[in-house]
C-alpha cells in the first residue's frame, strides 16, 4: 500500500476528452493525441465553430483505423450542461479513457478592481468544473479500474502573484482538487492514473503581455511545447510536473520565513510579470 502506484493510460488506443480544446494547447492537445494513435478525441468547448474546427483537425491527424473525433458545445460553468453533455458522449463514444480539465479563464486586474461576478467566473471555470467533469467520468474509470484524469493547473497555483487574486485562488483550489483526487484514489487501491501539471505562462495569448525577468531561467513556453509535454506525461504515467522545474523550488521556499520568500519572488521578476498585461477579451481556455 505504501508505493501503490497507478496503472499507467496510454494515449494510443484511449478515448480522450479534452475540455476548452475549441483553441490554444487544448486543440493542440487533441491534434496531437489524434497523431499518437488515439481512438477517439472528444472536443467539449463553449465556442461551438471552434470545437467542430479542432474535431476536423483531429480527424485529419489520425493514424488509428476507425478514428472517431466527436464535438459538444459546452458552458462547464454550467451543471446542467456538463451533465447531458456527458451522457451524449457517453451515449456517443460509450466510454471516456483519459479526461484533460483544461478550460480556463484569466481577468488579470488588481483585487479591488475585479467584480463579485469575475470572481466568481475564475473559480467556476478553473476549479468548480473539474468536479463536475470528474464526477460524470471518474466512475467508469474507477469500475474499469484504468484511465486518467488530467488537471492542467498552473505555476500560479503554487505562489500568489499580483494581480491574480481570483486565478491564483482558483488554481490553487485545482491544485488542492487533483492532489485529494489522487489521495482518494490511492486510498481506495484504484489504479486509475491521475496527472497534475502545472506549467509557467504560456504564449496562447490568454496571457498576452506578460513579461519575464529571466526568459532562460523562467522562459515563456510555448502551446506547442506544453501540449507534447502534457501527452508525454500521460503516456509516462507521470503524476505531478511543473515546467519550468525550477518553479519546484517555489515550494521549498515555503518553508521560509515570508519575508525571504517575498525578496525570492521579486528578485526573479514574477511581482511584475502581470504589469503589462492584456490578454485576451473573452478568453475561457488556455
Amino acid at each position: 500500500m505504501l508505493f501503490f502506484k497507478p496503472y499507467r493510460a496510454p494515449v494510443k488506443g484511449a478515448v480522450v476528452l479534452i475540455t476548452g480544446a475549441g483553441s490554444g494547447i487544448g486543440r493542440l492537445m487533441a491534434i496531437e493525441a489524434a497523431r499518437r494513435g488515439a481512438r477517439a478525441v472528444i472536443v467539449w468547448d463553449m465556442n461551438a465553430e471552434a470545437g467542430a474546427e479542432t474535431a476536423g483537425l483531429a480527424e485529419a491527424a489520425a493514424t488509428a483505423p476507425q478514428f472517431r473525433a466527436g464535438s459538444f458545445h459546452v458552458d462547464v460553468t454550467d451543471a446542467t450542461a456538463v451533465h447531458e453533455a456527458a451522457n451524449q458522449t457517453l451515449d456517443e463514444f460509450a466510454r471516456v479513457d483519459i479526461l484533460i480539465n483544461n478550460a480556463g479563464i484569466v481577468t488579470g486586474k488588481p483585487l479591488l478592481e475585479t467584480t463579485d461576478s469575475e470572481v466568481q467566473r475564475s473559480f467556476a471555470v478553473n476549479t468548480i468544473a473539474h468536479y463536475r467533469t470528474v464526477r460524470e467520468f471518474l466512475p467508469g474509470m474507477i469500475a474499469r479500474d484504468r484511465g486518467s484524469v488530467v488537471t492542467i493547473a498552473s505555476a500560479a497555483g503554487l505562489v500568489g502573484v499580483p494581480r491574480q487574486c481570483d486565478y491564483n485562488g482558483s488554481k490553487f483550489g485545482a491544485v488542492g482538487f487533483a492532489q485529494s483526487m489522487r489521495e482518494e484514489l490511492r486510498h481506495m487501491r484504484s489504479h486509475v492514473h491521475t496527472l497534475l501539471y502545472c506549467p509557467y505562462y504560456i504564449s496562447t495569448g490568454m496571457f498576452d503581455g506578460v513579461k519575464t525577468k529571466f526568459p532562460l531561467v523562467l522562459p515563456i513556453l510555448t502551446p506547442e511545447k506544453v501540449a507534447t509535454q502534457v501527452l508525454d506525461a500521460i503516456d509516462r504515467g507521470t503524476q505531478f510536473k511543473v515546467h519550468p522545474p525550477i518553479v519546484r523550488l517555489v515550494q521549498i521556499l515555503q518553508a521560509f520565513p515570508v519575508p525571504f520568500m517575498d525578496a525570492l519572488v521579486e528578485l526573479f521578476g514574477v511581482a511584475d510579470t502581470m504589469n503589462e498585461f492584456r490578454g485576451r477579451a473573452g478568453d475561457a481556455t488556455k
